[in-house]
C-alpha cells in the first residue's frame, strides 16, 4: 500500500519538476523573445524621448509656477513699532465700517467695489460725450472720414469691449497673473520690438503701433505699463527684506529701466517711458520702510533736471532735436507762438475764455481747427472752454474718487502682492492725470500723455479697463467680518 501510494506522488513530483524546469527555461521555446522585447522597449524609448522631454519640461515649468504662487501669498509687513495701521497687515475688515467706506457686499463674507465701478461708468460716459464734442468738427471736415460720429462710434465700441474685458478679468484670481508675470514682461518687450519690424505702423509721424487685421492697431507701450506693475510687484514680493537693501533696489530699478528703455528706444515714446520708470520708483518707495533717502534722491533729481534745462536753454537753442525744441518752447512760449508752443497757447486761450461755467456744451471755438487733434491729449482744454472750471472740477473729483477706491483696495488687499498691484495702478492713473493737466496748463513741456478714460485711444482704453478689472478682482478677495 505504501509503494502504491508513494509511487504516484513521486511521478507527480517528477512531472511538476519537469514543468518547473520548462517554465524556468523559456529559451527552449522562445529563445529570442526577451531580446526582442528589450529591443522594442529601446526603440519605443527612442521614439518617445522627445515627448518625454516635453513632459519633463512641462513638469519643471509647473514647479516654477507653483513656487511663484507661494511667493505671491506673502503677507503684508507689520508697521514699525509693532502696532497695526488701519487696513494694513490684516486681510479682514469689519463689515459695517467697510460698507460705509467702500460700498456693499453681494454675498456673505465677499466684497465687490460697486462704488469704483460706478466711478468708472461715469468717467467713460462723460468721456464719450466730450469726445464727440471735441472731435465731431474735425471728423466731419476730414476728407477721408467725412463722418462726425467716427471717433465717437469707434471709442464707444472699444469702451463696450473694455467693460466686457474688465468683468472677465475681475473674475480671475489676480495671483494667476502674478504666476505668469515674468512671461507677460517678456512678451511686452517682444511686442515693442515688433514695432521696429515691417509690422510696425507710423501714425502722425510716430512709429509706436503694430498693425492688426481689419485696419486695427495695437500700441505695445500700453501693455508694458501693466506688465511692469505685475512683474515689479512680483519681484518685490520675491525679494522680501532684500528689497530694502541697495542690491535689491538696484535689481528692481534695472528691470524698470529695461522696460522704460524699451518704450523709449523701440517705440520712441518718452512720456510713457517716464511713467513706466516712475511706477517702478513709486512701488519701491511704498514698500521701503525709510522715507528720508527717497526725499533726498527726489531733491537731487529735481536740482539736476533744473540745471540740465538751463544748460540746454543756453547752449542748444538751435538744435534740430524736437524734444529739445519742446523744452525751449516751454521756457519761452511767446517766442515760438506760431510753431512749438502754438498748441499750448491755444489751449490756454480756450481755458481762459471758458470762465467758471463755460460757453456751453458744443460751443468751443478753439476746437474748430485752432487745436489740432483736440480729441487726444488736449481734450481737457475743450472741457474747460465748454464747461468751464466747474467741468474741470467735476473731472478732478471723479479721478479723486477713483484714486481713493484704489488706495482703499491697496490698504485692505489680502496679501502684499495684491496691495502692490493696486498701488501700481493707483500710481499709473495719478501720474497720467497729473502729467496731462500739467502739460495743457503749460507747467511741463508738451508730451503725448492722454487723459485716462477721456481722451481718444483704443489700446489705451482697452488695457486701462483691464487694469480696472484687476483692481476689482483684488477687491473680491477682501474678506469681511460682522456679516
Amino acid at each position: 500500500m505504501r509503494s502504491r501510494t508513494v509511487q504516484p506522488i513521486r511521478r507527480q513530483e517528477k512531472r511538476t519538476g519537469r514543468r518547473k524546469k520548462k517554465s524556468q527555461n523559456p529559451g527552449d521555446t522562445q529563445p529570442m523573445a526577451p531580446i526582442r522585447e528589450e529591443q522594442k522597449d529601446r526603440g519605443m524609448d527612442t521614439r518617445s524621448s522627445g515627448a518625454e522631454r516635453i513632459r519633463s519640461g512641462y513638469r519643471e515649468y509647473q514647479k516654477v509656477i507653483d513656487r511663484r504662487r507661494q511667493v505671491l501669498n506673502t503677507p503684508k509687513p507689520e508697521p514699525a513699532g509693532g502696532g497695526r495701521r488701519p487696513g494694513r497687515g490684516n486681510n479682514r475688515t469689519k463689515g459695517g465700517s467697510l460698507r460705509r467706506a467702500m460700498g456693499k457686499s453681494f454675498a456673505k463674507g465677499q466684497y465687490f467695489d460697486f462704488d469704483m465701478l460706478l466711478v468708472i461708468v461715469f468717467l467713460m460716459c462723460f468721456g464719450l460725450v466730450m469726445l464727440y464734442s471735441a472731435s465731431a468738427y474735425e471728423a466731419q471736415v476730414d476728407v477721408q472720414l467725412q463722418d462726425d460720429m467716427y471717433y465717437f462710434s469707434k471709442q464707444a465700441l472699444i469702451g463696450a469691449a473694455g467693460f466686457v474685458v474688465m468683468f472677465i478679468v475681475s473674475r480671475i484670481d489676480y495671483h494667476i497673473y502674478g504666476a505668469f508675470a515674468v512671461e507677460i514682461y517678456v512678451v511686452s518687450m517682444i511686442l515693442m520690438a515688433l514695432v521696429r519690424t515691417p509690422l510696425g505702423v507710423t501714425l502722425n509721424g510716430a512709429r509706436r503701433w503694430i498693425g492688426l487685421p481689419g485696419n486695427l492697431t495695437l500700441q505695445p507701450a500700453e501693455i508694458t505699463k501693466i506688465a511692469v506693475i505685475l512683474f515689479i510687484s512680483y519681484e518685490l514680493c520675491r525679494l522680501g527684506k532684500k528689497a530694502y537693501k541697495m542690491a535689491g533696489i538696484v535689481r528692481i530699478l534695472v528691470f524698470g529701466a529695461i522696460a522704460a528703455g524699451g518704450v523709449l528706444f523701440l517705440t520712441d515714446n518718452l512720456s510713457t517711458a517716464i511713467i513706466v520708470m516712475a511706477i517702478t520708483c513709486i512701488l519701491i518707495f511704498v514698500i521701503h520702510p525709510k522715507t528720508r533717502p527717497f526725499l533726498i534722491i527726489i531733491g537731487v533729481a529735481v536740482a539736476a533736471a533744473a540745471v540740465l534745462i538751463a544748460v540746454l536753454a543756453a547752449t542748444a537753442a538751435n538744435s534740430d532735436n524736437f524734444r529739445i525744441q519742446r523744452i525751449i518752447s516751454w521756457l519761452n512760449p511767446e517766442a515760438t507762438a506760431d510753431s512749438g508752443s502754438f498748441q499750448v497757447l491755444q489751449g490756454l486761450y480756450a481755458i481762459g475764455s471758458g470762465g467758471f461755467f463755460g460757453k456751453g456744451l458744443g460751443n468751443s471755438t478753439q476746437k474748430l481747427g485752432a487745436i489740432p487733434e483736440a480729441q487726444n491729449d488736449m481734450i481737457l482744454v475743450v472741457i474747460c472752454e465748454e464747461l468751464g472750471v466747474f467741468g474741470a472740477i467735476i473731472i478732478f473729483v471723479l479721478f479723486g474718487l477713483l484714486l481713493y477706491r484704489l488706495m482703499f483696495i491697496a490698504k485692505n488687499a489680502p496679501d502684499l502682492y495684491g496691495s502692490l498691484i493696486a498701488t501700481g495702478i493707483f500710481a499709473h492713473i495719478a501720474l497720467q492725470v497729473v502729467f496731462n493737466v500739467a502739460v495743457v496748463t503749460g507747467l511741463l513741456p508738451t508730451t503725448g500723455i492722454t487723459l485716462p478714460f477721456i481722451s481718444y485711444g483704443g489700446t489705451a482704453i482697452l488695457f486701462l479697463m483691464a487694469e480696472m478689472g484687476i483692481a476689482l478682482g483684488i477687491s473680491r478677495r477682501i474678506k469681511l467680518e460682522g456679516e
